[in-house]
């Protein structure tokens, strides 16, 4: 079992990800998905917790040996943003979605030199919106992004276009891909569930029709 495998069944077992085709869960943005995916329950179990923070560290070394500190994305990537800094022991700071409305209405906080290469952590890439939210943050303070890292993606296109279209890379230690199929293999769901949710991995808005 590979370290993307070895996730995703880490994740089933804690019960940080669940699936339901008959129950949907609703999104912020409305959707209706057959997949709740909860990584801050990671921080609750000592040797996940390790596993994640040890291989966000070799994610970061791997592809991005220019840059020169993380930064964590608000609110779930903080933790794992500062567990992987502390481990490699580089510069941290966080993003906020956007500015405070008060006090000293930063939405860098922590302290981020200009033109500091960053590279952002994230907890799960969904449609990309809120990363690409701390990107303008982190340019917008005088830094420069590498690139991103995240625990999980749903491998949605729109995603994907959408780092394109801005030119930042990210990779993830496990996606819902390779999470389908580890829940299938150890029946966690059946093979009528898994198509179900293959649906909704291609088309988010309209995998019930």
């Amino acid at each position: 079992m590979n370290s993307t495998e070895e996730l995703a069944k880490y994740l089933l077992d804690i019960k940080a990800v669940k699936l339901n085709v008959k129950e949907p869960f609703t999104w912020t943005s409305g959707i209706q998905s057959p997949i709740y995916c909860d990584n801050r329950v990671v921080l609750s179990y000592p040797h996940v917790r390790d596993f994640v923070k040890k291989h966000l560290a070799e994610l970061y070394t791997r592809h991005f040996p220019n840059a020169d500190m993380l930064a964590g994305i608000a609110t779930a990537g903080i933790a794992h943003g500062v567990l992987a800094a502390e481990h490699l022991d580089i510069p941290y700071c966080y993003v906020r979605p956007e500015p405070k409305k008060h006090g000293m209405k930063n939405q860098i906080e922590g302290h981020m030199p200009r033109n500091s290469q960053v590279v952002l952590v994230e907890d799960l890439i969904s449609t990309g919106k809120s990363s690409l939210q701390a990107v303008d943050g982190v340019i917008k303070d005088g830094g420069q992004v590498q690139g991103i890292i995240a625990l999980f993606t749903y491998g949605f296109k729109q995603a994907q276009e959408a780092f394109d279209q801005r030119n930042i890379p990210f990779h993830t230690l496990s996606n819902f891909e390779i999470l389908s199929q580890i829940a299938l293999k150890s029946d966690y769901i059946n093979a009528e569930q898994f198509e179900a949710i293959q649906k909704f991995r291609v088309n988010p808005k309209n995998w019930q029709n």
